[in-house]
């Protein structure tokens, strides 16, 4: 009796704590990032050739103190509830152990607390980033890298700041230009290659 209630106490301080063994709810974080993309809403980008920048800062009106506990930010591409339905593999979970929302990293650094000014970083699309409507996501870790604060491009309910990236197809035009040759060429090849036999057997006769 006395280790069940021990148990139900120690779920009921995870509950008020946020966090319980590691296990950080989304829920119990505090947005003290101010996040920004240079992508438009609505603007579709390609994979593999076009670039996005991405800013971070701490938001100016908190408390002094409120990053001190900051060491590392972690910046991320994120599924938009659009392409996160019928897909469990893309499923929010309020812990964020398994949570599945933020799974193509953009960035990630350590946290200059002495330089509160704005962050950026630009880089190309991965190639292998599925075609998807996304935003940017930002987590603040400790020292023991557990998650601490966040900040993102979108509002609460991440409907605002999306856009789309176009994963590549695999098909490129110089190999269908290519394919369509060597077609073409078989083709032609074959008739050739009846015509000259019909000229042997007219010559034979």
């Amino acid at each position: 009796m006395a280790a069940r209630l021990l148990f139900l106490a120690s779920i009921l301080l995870c509950s008020f704590a946020g966090t319980c063994y590691g296990n950080v709810l989304f829920s119990s974080l505090k947005r003290t990032l101010d996040v920004t993309a240079s992508p438009k809403q609505g603007q579709v980008l390609l994979a593999g050739s076009d670039k996005i920048t991405v800013t971070w800062a701490l938001n100016n009106t908190l408390p002094p103190g409120t990053d001190s506990s900051y060491k590392t930010i972690k910046v991320s591409l994120c599924y938009a509830p659009i392409s996160q339905k019928d897909r469990a593999w893309r499923k929010t979970e309020d812990n964020l152990k398994r949570d599945k929302t933020c799974q193509h990293n953009i960035v990630t650094r350590p946290y200059l607390a002495s330089n509160k000014t704005l962050q950026s970083f630009e880089l190309v699309i991965q190639r292998d980033v599925p075609t998807a409507t996304y935003f940017v996501r930002a987590y603040a870790y400790d020292s023991n890298e557990v998650e601490v604060g966040y900040g993102q491009t979108t509002d609460a309910k991440k409907g605002t700041n999306l856009f789309e990236v176009q994963a590549i197809s695999g098909r490129h035009v110089s190999l269908d230009i290519s394919s369509i040759c060597f077609s073409a060429f078989s083709v032609v090849s074959l008739f050739v290659f009846f015509y000259i036999e019909k000229r042997k057997q007219k010559t034979q006769k």
